[in-house]
């Protein structure tokens, strides 16, 4: 059972989010908070698998909170999906630098929320389409200065199959994708994507995607 915190100032969106969670197979709401300070305090006494997280709160907002809980060593399992109303590109950035492993749109489907909180729940990193693609292009037009050897520090380390899987995974493609797009089995994916989390020293796939993205390897 995939145990689930919903964080939301507005009573009525708890409730719904609540009933949409708790009616999906293998899913299950164990608290629910309204501002970003009982966020932390509900998952540090709960200890959650995932977090459905607002960003606009009284007492705290949800990316200062997602701040605290992806900082606790008590919390190191626990990934947060971050809900807003609005994908300006300054909420993304800081969601993803807060330690978020998703943002999504609050007028996503039903069964895109269940299916977010599933895939987040198994490592994977999930972003809204138009998110991603926004998140694309600001790190495509970024100005970057290239080093001397014409490769990044960060993948000194890194293979080149390795490179191939970090810019698949930045480009917001699932497991099974990446294994069908490079013919390689399940295994092997999982092999490298926690290879490349050693290496870069990331939390998790949303880490790596920003990875990918200042190191300059997804642009493609």
């Amino acid at each position: 059972m995939i145990r689930v915190l919903v964080v939301d100032d507005q009573p009525l969106l708890r409730h719904s989010l609540g009933l949409i969670i708790d009616g999906a197979e293998g899913l299950s709401t164990v608290g629910d908070a309204g501002t970003g300070e009982d966020a932390v305090r509900q998952a540090r006494a709960l200890v959650p698998d995932v977090i459905l997280m607002d960003i606009r709160m009284p007492g705290g907002d949800g990316l200062d909170a997602t701040r605290q809980i992806t900082a606790d060593p008590a919390l190191t399992d626990t990934r947060v999906i971050v809900l807003s109303m609005f994908d300006l590109d300054e909420y993304v950035h800081e969601a993803l630098r807060a330690g978020a492993s998703g943002f999504l749109l609050k007028d996503a489907r039903p069964e895109q929320l269940v299916d977010a909180v599933r895939r987040t729940y198994d490592g994977e990193s999930l972003f809204a389409p138009a998110i991603l693609s926004r998140l694309v292009e600001h790190y495509v037009h970024a100005p970057r200065t290239a080093p001397s050897d014409g490769q990044p520090p960060a993948l000194h380390r890194v293979t080149a199959r390795e490179t191939e899987v970090l810019t698949l995974v930045a480009r917001g493609l699932s497991n099974t994708e990446i294994a069908a797009a490079l013919t390689i089995s399940m295994r092997t994916v999982k092999t490298h994507i926690g290879n490349l989390l050693a290496k870069l020293d990331a939390r998790d796939r949303a880490q790596l995607v920003i990875a990918a993205y200042e190191a300059g390897v997804a642009g493609g």
